[in-house]
């Protein structure tokens, strides 16, 4: 019986130990080891890296503790230069531990092509909105006579007619030709000597003509900013949307000196 009690004890107080060496290797396990490993505790505010350029990137995250990396993606901004960040991951703002990498996309050096689409015979509206969903511009809108009001006549890239399929870069300007909806109608030519150059230009709008090549003439006869010529003259007969060059007074300033 005696036996007995004492191997009981030893058991015991054997699995007393065990329970205690567990309880120890537990203890230091939760309370210094997982924290050192996950550096409990040591969090980093992630920043706002859109707009940076890759070489900035290194010092700057180092100095926050955080890393990066590039990923395979890229995109494209025409207002961004080359190689700064688009978007990454986490987003800022987001709460990370140091050390954490950062996955960012930077601007293509390039634009990538796209595919001109047949914007002819489309309204203007719809022309327009088309350019803007490919990320394409919108440039200069060239009105001509035409029976067909703000429809598409010609897309033009660099001053060139450009066909659908034509390749162009993101970003790139487009320039439309469209009708004006008056047609070839014939117009007499408005008389605009001695208007200053703001009603000159009202008054040539508003005959269906159009502002043609602006020309400047030194002269003490007439005040500075008077319309002194026009071509085509005064009751000449020209089509819609015709173009009227105006030569405009100024002082002679040599003279005056």
């Amino acid at each position: 019986m005696g036996n007995f009690k004492t191997s009981l004890k030893k058991i015991t107080v054997h699995i007393a130990l065990i329970i205690g060496i567990v309880f120890l290797l537990t203890v230091l396990f939760l309370k210094i080891y997982l924290p050192s490993y996950t550096n409990h505790g040591q969090s980093v505010t992630v920043p706002d890296l859109e707009g940076f350029e890759y070489s900035e990137l290194q010092s700057y995250l180092s100095a926050r503790d955080l890393n990066f990396e590039v990923t395979l993606d890229s995109g494209f901004n025409a207002e961004l230069k080359p190689l700064t960040v688009l978007k990454q991951i986490p987003n800022p703002g987001s709460t990370v531990k140091s050390g954490r990498k950062i996955y960012v996309t930077l601007n293509s050096k390039n634009a990538p092509l796209i595919k001109m689409p047949n914007l002819v015979n489309s309204l203007l509206k719809n022309a327009q909105e088309i350019l803007g969903n490919i990320g394409l511009i919108r440039g200069e809108i060239i009105y001509v006579p035409d029976i067909g009001i703000n429809v598409v006549l010609e897309q033009k890239y660099r001053g060139r007619n450009i066909p659908e399929g034509f390749e162009v870069p993101k970003g790139s300007q487009i320039d439309l030709v469209v009708g004006d909806g008056l047609g070839n109608q014939i117009l007499e030519v408005p008389n605009i000597i001695g208007l200053d150059n703001i009603d000159a230009e009202f008054l040539i709008i508003g005959s269906g003509l159009r502002m043609g090549n602006i020309n400047y003439v030194e002269t003490d006869t007439v005040p500075e900013g008077t319309i002194v010529k026009q071509i085509p003259p005064a009751g000449a007969t020209v089509k819609t949307g015709e173009p009227i060059d105006l030569w405009i007074s100024e002082i002679n300033r040599r003279l005056n000196d």
